[in-house]
């Protein structure tokens, strides 16, 4: 009997349909080179939806503010669920980065721990936010000793005097004053880990060697011996998605609190040029030593971010902005938007006193200082390396009308988070 005298046509071509994609099943089954052609095809189909759904990586920095009179005050305070620290640690959950720098937070054995336990993984809310919904908890963490405090034995301000605060490494009135850590959900290489705590200034080829009337500020003695940084340089490597971030983390002295010869000016100067001197690579870095005695500075396709109160602002204030305005500037640095705020717009306007007097825009500050002087700054960075594509950046300060509870949220620190999405 035929088959289109006794079934209908669109059963017929329903028939046909089914037949050849039989056939063409069959084929690709049985040819290895369509086989081959069409596992390549589907692959490139999940790299790119890979690409177009992944999710940036969100680095932040914020002084804190966190760090005490005593030592061993902060840890007790922490213990007792202080204040400041959940104000701190709801700013951070609201923000909700991967990848954060806490500067000023007190070093000893148990802080950052018990920081990131008590307060990092557990959210002011018992409902997580928008931003916190999706995200792995804070699991690591590095937290490493400092200069600030570490009594130098030597009379570094020339009054006379020993074993003052002065007379430390970096200022402070105990070890681990003013401390920092480097929180991450992701994995952290330790082994990997450099620091640069115990390099001297006078290492440096081309210091600012600080001057009073024409003469070096301090004994050549001294100046062999004193260590550069005022708390501690460090590369931490992360392991994100295949990829080592190198986060770079410091917090440079105030260029303040000296006299004419400037030495704070100087020193936070260089530690600056540590820093861009150390991302630009061989030859510029061959002359850092690191703690662990390995030398140079990073490889040219490293992926890098620059983290923490670096004191500079480049336009206004008392530093010398060169080494800010360079390290910002370097071409192995992103180029991208200056975070802003409406709060700072707000706060600039509101205080006025030194403000008056800046030339940079007031929505680019990250502090709220003092008034009279230095007024509010932009000190405060993220800087990721070119070679990530930057996606977005903010400082989380809101204007009163904008929102009056995170706009009195701000105030447990001087300081304001500012933090920027980036993708490979």
């Amino acid at each position: 009997m035929s088959l289109h005298r006794s079934v209908p046509r669109g059963i017929q071509f329903l028939v046909r349909t089914a037949c050849l994609f039989i056939a063409y099943c069959n084929l690709l089954c049985c040819d290895p080179a369509i086989q081959t052609a069409f596992a390549q095809q589907q692959n490139v189909l999940v790299q790119q939806k890979t690409v177009q759904t992944a999710k940036p990586l969100r680095i932040a920095t914020f002084n804190s503010a966190m760090n005490r009179k005593k030592a061993g005050e902060l840890a007790e305070d922490l213990a007792q669920g202080d204040s400041q620290a959940k104000k701190i640690a709801e700013i951070i959950e609201k923000v909700s980065p991967d990848i954060l720098l806490l500067n000023e937070l007190d070093y000893d054995q148990d802080t950052a721990k018990r920081f990131l336990d008590q307060f990092l993984n557990a959210p002011a809310d018992t409902q997580a936010t928008s931003n916190t919904a999706n995200q792995p908890p804070w699991k690591y963490f590095y937290a490493g000793p400092v200069n600030t405090g570490v009594d130098s034995q030597l009379d570094l301000d020339a009054n006379g005097k020993l074993h003052e605060p002065n007379d430390a490494w970096g200022f402070g009135t105990f070890p681990g004053q003013y401390g920092m850590a480097v929180f991450s959900r992701y994995p952290i290489d330790s082994s990997a880990i450099r620091t640069f705590q115990l390099f001297r200034w006078s290492d440096m080829p081309n210091a600012l060697i600080p001057n009073a009337d024409g003469k070096p500020y301090y004994p050549e003695a001294i100046w062999k011996e004193l260590r550069l940084s005022s708390k501690s340089h460090w590369d931490i490597p992360i392991e994100v998605d295949g990829h080592t971030v190198h986060i770079l983390a410091s917090h440079p002295t105030p260029p303040v609190f000296d006299g004419p010869e400037d030495r704070n000016g100087c020193r936070n100067h260089d530690e600056i040029r540590l820093l861009l001197d150390y991302v630009s690579g061989s030859p510029a870095a061959d002359y850092l030593v690191d703690d662990q005695l390995r030398r140079g500075g990073l490889k040219e396709d490293s992926y890098f971010a620059i983290l923490g109160d670096l004191n500079a602002d480049p336009i206004d204030g008392d530093g010398q902005p060169d080494a800010i305005r360079k390290l910002i500037d370097h071409p192995r640095v992103a180029k991208y938007e200056i975070p802003e705020s409406t709060g700072a717009a707000e706060a600039s306007s509101l205080s006025r006193g030194a403000n008056l007097q800046h030339k940079g825009n007031p929505a680019h500050d990250t502090g709220d200082f003092n008034d009279k002087n230095p007024g509010n700054l932009r000190i405060d960075f993220v800087l990721p390396s070119a070679n990530f594509k930057v996606i977005a950046q903010g400082v989380f300060w809101p204007s009163s009308t904008e929102s009056k509870e995170d706009h009195e949220l701000v105030k447990a620190s001087d300081h304001r988070l500012v933090w920027v999405d980036v993708s490979w």
